[in-house]
C-alpha cells in the first residue's frame, strides 16, 4: 500500500530521503502540450532553496530540477513526467548522535514505533527535504495552470512569526517578494529580522503562520461530499511537514461570527457575474469556488531541532538528555511559503482537470449566466 501519492487525475508521487543521494516526484495526468523545460520548474525551486539568507538552513543544495522522462521538444508528452533532485550536501555525521535517541517533536519515535526502522540522518522521509520535490511538482502544475487556466495566479507570503503579525492596513503585495519572509507587510519585516537574528542566535526556533491565495480561480471547481475542493486543499497543506493547523477564509474566527456578519452578501455585477460583498468563506461554498480568491491559511509549528538541551529515551528506554547538531531552519515557515504555493497549485489544476472531465463547459445560471 502505497500512501506518497496525492491528487486525483493530476496525481503526484514523490519519493527519496533528505540524506539519500536523491529525491524527487513522478507526476502522472499532466495532459499533453504543456510547454515546459527544466528552467521553468526550476524557478520555482530556487524560492525554496535553502541557504539563501540567515534565517533558513545553511545547507547548500542547488535543487537542481532534472526532467528524466514525459517531455519531448519542450512539451509535455501525457506521459509521466519524472522530476529528479540530486542531494550534494548531505552531512550525515551531523547525526551519529542521535542514532540512539529520539528527538522530541519529531517523527523518529513515531516512525520507530510503526516500522522499527527508521533513518536517523536528517529524519530521512519525513524530512522537511521531501517538500523539494513537492514545489517541482507545484512547477509543473503552474506551467499546465498557465495552459488551461491562465487568469490564475497564485502568492503564498506570511503573517505571522512567533507573537509578531502582520498589520493588514499595510498589506502590499508588491512587498512579498523584497524581503526574505514573504512578507506582504514591510515594516513588520524590518521588526521580524530583528526578532530572528536574536532568536537564531540563541539556538532555539519559532513558528509561524503562512496564507496563501489563488486568484483567477473559475467558478465550479469542487463537487459535493466528498469531493469538496476546500477538503482537498485541507489535506494538501495538512500533509506539508510540520504545519499543525489550516483554516480556510476567516477559518477559526469564524466561530466568533454572526451570520450576519459571516454571510458574503451576493449581487449581480455589470458583466452578468456574481459579485460578493467580502470573502469570508475564502472563495469556496459547499466544496465549490464562487470565482472569488480561494484563501487559505496554515500554522506551521517551530523547528523541534534546537541548540538547547532537552530531555528524552534512548531505544531501549533509557532516560537521555539530547542537542540536535546540524543545520536547521529556526524558523521553517520561510521556507513553507513555496511549499504551500504548489500544493495550491497541483489542488486546483487536479479540480479543473475533474471539472472538465465531469461537466466540460457546462456553468450554472442565477438572473443571467454566471461562471
Amino acid at each position: 500500500m502505497s500512501l506518497n501519492t496525492f491528487g486525483h487525475l493530476f496525481r503526484v508521487t514523490t519519493w527519496g530521503e533528505s540524506h539519500g543521494p536523491a529525491l524527487g516526484a513522478t507526476v502522472d495526468g499532466c495532459p499533453p502540450g504543456v510547454p515546459v523545460d527544466e528552467g521553468v520548474i526550476q524557478q520555482w525551486l530556487d524560492r525554496r532553496r535553502p541557504g539563501t539568507s540567515r534565517y533558513t538552513t545553511q545547507r547548500r543544495e542547488p535543487d537542481a530540477v532534472k526532467i528524466l522522462s514525459g517531455v519531448f521538444e519542450g512539451q509535455t508528452t501525457g506521459t509521466p513526467v519524472q522530476l529528479m533532485i540530486e542531494n550534494t550536501d548531505q552531512r550525515s555525521k551531523d547525526y551519529s548522535e542521535i542514532m540512539e535517541k529520539f528527538r522530541p517533536g519529531h517523527a523518529d519515535i513515531t516512525y520507530w514505533q510503526k516500522y522499527g526502522i527508521r533513518d536517523y540522518r536528517g529524519g530521512g522521509r519525513s524530512s522537511a527535504r521531501e517538500t523539494a520535490a513537492r514545489v517541482a511538482a507545484g512547477g509543473l502544475a503552474r506551467a499546465a495552470l498557465a495552459t488551461l487556466a491562465p487568469g490564475v495566479e497564485i502568492t503564498g507570503y506570511m503573517t505571522r512569526i512567533g507573537p509578531h503579525e502582520i498589520d493588514r492596513e499595510r498589506f502590499d503585495w508588491g512587498t512579498i517578494a523584497e524581503n526574505p519572509f514573504w512578507c506582504p507587510d514591510a515594516r513588520a519585516a524590518a521588526d521580524w529580522a530583528d526578532y530572528m537574528t536574536a532568536l537564531r542566535k540563541s539556538g532555539n526556533s519559532v513558528g509561524a503562520i503562512v496564507e496563501v491565495v489563488a486568484r483567477g480561480v473559475p467558478a465550479g471547481l469542487g463537487a459535493p461530499v466528498y469531493g469538496k475542493l476546500d477538503t482537498d486543499l485541507a489535506a494538501a497543506m495538512m500533509s506539508i511537514n510540520a504545519v499543525k493547523g489550516v483554516e480556510i477564509g476567516e477559518g477559526m474566527a469564524a466561530a466568533q461570527l454572526t451570520g450576519e456578519d459571516n454571510a458574503d452578501e451576493i449581487f449581480m455585477g455589470n458583466d452578468g457575474r456574481p459579485v460578493y460583498s467580502s470573502n469570508h468563506a475564502g472563495g469556496i461554498l459547499g466544496g465549490i469556488s464562487t470565482g472569488q480568491d480561494v484563501v487559505v491559511r496554515f500554522a506551521v509549528k517551530p523547528t523541534s531541532s534546537i541548540l538547547k538541551p532537552r530531555q528524552t529515551i534512548t531505544r531501549s528506554g533509557e532516560a537521555a538528555e539530547i542537542i540536535t547538531k546540524g543545520r536547521h531552519d529556526p524558523c521553517v515557515g520561510i521556507r513553507a511559503v513555496p511549499v504551500g504555493e504548489a500544493m495550491m497549485a497541483c489542488v486546483i489544476l487536479d479540480h479543473i482537470l475533474l471539472n472538465r472531465g465531469q461537466i466540460g463547459g457546462a456553468v450554472g445560471e442565477a438572473r443571467g449566466r454566471i461562471g
